[in-house]
C-alpha cells in the first residue's frame, strides 16, 4: 500500500514549524499549526470530527484500524481504503508506515477524523512511489480511526448497573443466559441477541465462548449490566468471523445477565413465613392446595395462580409436578410461605415450555400453602367443651340441632349458622350432611362443643361447592350441639308407644266401607301421634312418611287399602311402616 515508508536515505531532519515549535519523533500529540506556506516542513493536521468521548487515544506501539482517502493538494485522489472495502490495519510507531502517517495517528481517538498534510521528506521524498506518487509530493490524507488496541491489552469490564441483591456470582462451569449487543469499537453493530428475541445460553469458562467473553462474564450477578471490551487476540483474531467481524477487530459487548445456575445445583428453599403452630408437615403422597407466583431469575413473570383466582392442587412426591416443585413442597406447614428456586434440570429442562418459560431457565416460585391432606386421613375431632352431665349421646336416627362456624384451613370464612340466627337441623345417618360432619356429630351431647377437621374425601370432594368451597378443600367446623331428639329404631319411620289395637283396620275405616282411603289413613296416624300413642321419625316430613306408609300398604296401588292388604311391621320384613 501507499503507506509504506520510503528508503532510509530519503528521510531528512524535521525543520521548525512556522510558529517555531520543535516537534520530536516521540511526541504523543500534535497541535495543528496555522496553514504553512509550501513547502511544508512538518505534518499539519486538522481535526474535522472529534467524538464526544475519547476513552482511549493512540499511542506508539498500538495497533490501529482506519479508513483513509489519499489525495494530492489539488484534490486528485491517488489511493483509498474505501475503494478496497477494507480498513488499513497496522502498528503505529514501528516504521510500518511513512513517517508522517506514523506521527499523525498518535493521539487520535476512535471515530475521530483528521485531515493530515504530509511534506515529502516525511512521505516518499524525491523518489516518489512508482507512477502513483511523483517526486517531492505533498500528500493529504483524510483519516477516520475505527479501532485501537495494544498487544498487552486484556479484557476490560465496566459494570454500569448492579442489582441491589447479589446472592451469587458467575463462576467457571456455570451455565448462564444473557442478552447482548455486540459492536465494534467504533459502535458498528455486528450482532444482537435482542433482535433474535432469545438469550444466548452457554457454559462459562470451559471454552464454549471466545476467550474474552469467557473471562468477561465471570463475577457477574443476575440482573447486572456490564460492558465487556476485548482485543482481537481474545475475540476473533486475525481472521475475524468471515462476515460481520473484520480482521484484527476489538469487540465490545453490552451484556445483561438474566440467569445463572450450575449443573450440580439442587433445589434452593428460602423460608419466608412459617406459622407459629405447625401441627403437621407435608410428606410424599399428600394432596396440597397452594397459591404461587412464578418468575424467572431476573424477575420476569410467567405465571400465577392468583391471576386465575384458584389454587394449584396436586399430589406431591408422585411426579405430578416438575421435580423441583415435588421436592420443594415436602416438609411445608399449612399457611407457610416459601421461595423455591429450581434449576432447569429439575424444571422444564433445555426446551422450556416453548412460550413463557425459555429453555434452560431457572425458575423461582413464591408459594403459599393453603391446605393439604392425605387420602388416608380421617376426621380429626377435638372436644373443646363437654358439660359435666353428658349421658345422652347422639346416634344414628337422632334429630339434632347444632350451630357451626365453617372455614378453610387458611382461615377463609365459608359460612356460619349464627349469621342466620337459627340452628342447622339434621337426622344423623340420613345423608343430610357430608360424611365428615356425620362422623363429627356422633356421640355428642347437648351443650358439647367440638372442633372438626374434615378432609375433602369426607367433605365436598374434588368438585367443592361452586362459589363457596374450593375443590379438594379441607374443611374446619367449630360446632355446638343445641338440641337433640331421639330417633326411632333403625328401619322404622313410625312406632307405637303402647300396645297396638287388635282391631286396627276397623279403627282406621272411619266410614266402615271395608276399605281405608289415604285421607282416613293419614287422619288416623296423626291422631295417634297427637294423643301420644304413636311416634313418627323426627326430622322428616310427617305427611311424606304417612304417604309412604300408605303406599306400602296399598299393595295393588288402587288408592285404597283392604283388610287383606293390611299388615303390621312385625308381620313382614320388607316395609318400614306399621
Amino acid at each position: 500500500g501507499l503507506h509504506a515508508p520510503p528508503p532510509i536515505n530519503q528521510r531528512v531532519k524535521m525543520n521548525q514549524c512556522v510558529h517555531g515549535m520543535i516537534y520530536l519523533a516521540v511526541l504523543v500529540a500534535f497541535a495543528a499549526c496555522d496553514a504553512p506556506p509550501v513547502p511544508l516542513d512538518d505534518i499539519v493536521f486538522e481535526k474535522t470530527f472529534v467524538p464526544e468521548q475519547c476513552v482511549r487515544a493512540v499511542k506508539v506501539g498500538d495497533y490501529v484500524r482506519y479508513h483513509y482517502n489519499g489525495m494530492f493538494p489539488d484534490g486528485k485522489k491517488f489511493d483509498s481504503s474505501y475503494d478496497r472495502s477494507s480498513t488499513y490495519n497496522v502498528y503505529v510507531g514501528k516504521k510500518q508506515l511513512i513517517e508522517g502517517m506514523d506521527r499523525a495517528l498518535v493521539g487520535m481517538c476512535v471515530n475521530e477524523r483528521r485531515l493530515v498534510k504530509i511534506p515529502p521528506q516525511l512521505a516518499y521524498g524525491k523518489e516518489g512511489y512508482g507512477d502513483v506518487i511523483p517526486s517531492d509530493a505533498i500528500l493529504h490524507f483524510d483519516v477516520l480511526l475505527l479501532d485501537v488496541w495494544n498487544p498487552d491489552d486484556g479484557v476490560q469490564m465496566k459494570t454500569y448497573y448492579t442489582p441491589e441483591n447479589c446472592s451469587r456470582k458467575v463462576e467457571v462451569s456455570d451455565y448462564v443466559r444473557y442478552h447482548y449487543n455486540g459492536t465494534l469499537l467504533d459502535g458498528t453493530l455486528f450482532d444482537s441477541s435482542h433482535t433474535r428475541m432469545r438469550t444466548y445460553d452457554t457454559y462459562v469458562g470451559i471454552g464454549w465462548l471466545i476467550a474474552g467473553m469467557d473471562q468477561g462474564l465471570l463475577g457477574m450477578c443476575v440482573g447486572e449490566k456490564r460492558i465487556i471490551t476485548m482485543p482481537p487476540s481474545l475475540g476473533y483474531g486475525s481472521n475475524g468471523d468471515g462476515s460481520d467481524i473484520p480482521q484484527q477487530a476489538s469487540l465490545v459487548f453490552d451484556v445483561v445477565l438474566l440467569d445463572l445456575h450450575n449443573p450440580k445445583d439442587g433445589v434452593s428453599i428460602i423460608n419466608q413465613d412459617i406459622p407459629q403452630h405447625c401441627h403437621r408437615k407435608s410428606v410424599a403422597g399428600d394432596f396440597i392446595r397452594y397459591h404461587y407466583n412464578g418468575s424467572l431469575l431476573d424477575g420476569t413473570f410467567f405465571d400465577s395462580s392468583y391471576s386465575r383466582n384458584r389454587t394449584y392442587d396436586t399430589y406431591v412426591g408422585k411426579g405430578y409436578v416438575i421435580g423441583g416443585m415435588d421436592e420443594g413442597l415436602i416438609g411445608v406447614c399449612i399457611g407457610e410461605k416459601r421461595r423455591i428456586i429450581i434449576p432447569p434440570h429439575l424444571g422444564y429442562g433445555e426446551e422450556g415450555t416453548g412460550t413463557k418459560i425459555p429453555g434452560s431457565a431457572v425458575l423461582v416460585f413464591d408459594i403459599h400453602i393453603i391446605d393439604f391432606h392425605n387420602p388416608s386421613d380421617t376426621v380429626v375431632i377435638t372436644t373443646n367443651y363437654k358439660p359435666e352431665v353428658c349421658e345422652t349421646l347422639a346416634k344414628k336416627g337422632d334429630f339434632v340441632k347444632y350451630h357451626y362456624n365453617a372455614s378453610l384451613m387458611d382461615g377463609s370464612f365459608i359460612d356460619s349458622t349464627y349469621n342466620y340466627g337459627k340452628t342447622y337441623n339434621i337426622v344423623l345417618g340420613a345423608n343430610q350432611v357430608v360424611p365428615g360432619m356425620e362422623e363429627g356429630l356422633k356421640e355428642m351431647c347437648v351443650g358439647e362443643r367440638r372442633h372438626l377437621v374434615i378432609p375433602p374425601h369426607l367433605g365436598y370432594g374434588e368438585r367443592g361447592v361452586d362459589g363457596e368451597v374450593p375443590a379438594s378443600a379441607v374443611l374446619i367446623f367449630d360446632i355446638e350441639m343445641i338440641e337433640m331428639e331421639a330417633g326411632l329404631p333403625d328401619g322404622y319411620m313410625f312406632i307405637w308407644n303402647e300396645d297396638v289395637s287388635a282391631d286396627l283396620f276397623t279403627e282406621m275405616d272411619a266410614d266402615k266401607d271395608l276399605q281405608v282411603l289415604a285421607s282416613e289413613f293419614s287422619d288416623y296416624i296423626l291422631r295417634q301421634v297427637n294423643e301420644g300413642k304413636g311416634r313418627l321419625a323426627p326430622g322428616f316430613d310427617a305427611y311424606r312418611i304417612i304417604e309412604n306408609m300408605f303406599s306400602n300398604q296399598d299393595r295393588n296401588g288402587d288408592g285404597k287399602i283392604t283388610e287383606d292388604e293390611f299388615k303390621l311391621k312385625a308381620d313382614e320384613t320388607t316395609h318400614d311402616e306399621l
